[in-house]
């Protein structure tokens, strides 16, 4: 695959939170047009991972390229102006500002008004209860409104790269699907590519077309979406965990580190 074909790159990345190192030697790659999902138990690093990538926290260690560009320790408000969006967990949308005034936040990096308002009209037809709620203040929308508000927010800076952290996390299995029927349009009709983590390891595969799993900060499996659903390892430890609930977590805790 060539350098062209890869929108973003991480090598050997290391970031810590204090003393304590959450990534360890971290490398993957997203390529253009697809959909990657990284998988792991609670304190993997899936989290950081994100946060590192787009400038909310500093790799000790590594390079981070988007679009053949290195960006490591570069500002967040840079990285978003290269067309990077970071959908992060729970939505963190200005709740006192209304629905249109959050979308309008997402579109500050930009100056062409016509593809704002294109781009708006769109967010409108993935979310029609957003039109619904334009001028309604945004602490006021269901949990279910508010990840939709988030995800129209980043698509507002029109990005070429879309990170999403747990879109389906305390949502109903119904919006859940209506969720990740939108990121798949959005990646189908869009050509964004996406980095997808997702507790629900069984969605994130369907979803996805190719999967690093994490643990303790490291990769310790990465393979197509399809063979990893294969795996023993993966149906035991994260597609039975998604069927147990919490006692699927803690056979997880018990498992060795894979090699």
């Amino acid at each position: 695959m060539s350098a062209n074909d890869i929108v973003l790159r991480l090598s050997n990345i290391e970031s810590y939170y204090g003393p304590i190192m959450a990534i360890r030697g971290i490398s993957l790659e997203v390529p253009r047009g697809k959909i990657v999902t990284l998988l792991g138990a609670n304190g993997a690093g899936k989290t950081t991972v994100l946060k590192t990538i787009s400038g909310i926290l500093d790799p000790q260690k590594g390079t981070i390229e988007f679009e053949g560009k290195p960006i490591q320790r570069m500002d967040a408000d840079k990285i978003v102006r290269l067309g990077l969006s970071h959908v992060p967990e729970g939505r963190e949308v200005f709740p006192f500002l209304s629905v249109r005034e959050n979308l309008m936040m997402g579109s500050y990096p930009r100056s062409d008004r016509d593809g704002v308002a294109s781009d708006l009209e769109q967010v409108y037809n993935y979310f029609p209860r957003l039109r619904e709620r334009i001028n309604q203040p945004a602490g006021q929308l269901s949990g279910g409104e508010q990840q939709m508000l988030a995800i129209g927010r980043a698509l507002m800076n029109r990005p070429t790269l879309l990170l999403f952290d747990e879109p389906s996390l305390g949502l109903s299995p119904l919006l859940v699907k209506e969720i990740f029927n939108i990121i798949r349009r959005i990646n189908e009709e869009r050509g964004t590519s996406i980095l997808l983590v997702e507790q629900n390891a069984k969605v994130a595969l369907e979803t996805a077309h190719y999967g690093y799993v994490l643990e303790i900060g490291r990769v310790v499996m990465n393979d197509t979406c399809e063979k990893l659903m294969q795996s023993q390892d993966i149906q035991e430890f994260y597609l039975g965990a998604a069927d147990h609930g919490a006692r699927g977590e803690r056979r997880w805790k018990k498992k060795k580190t894979w090699r």
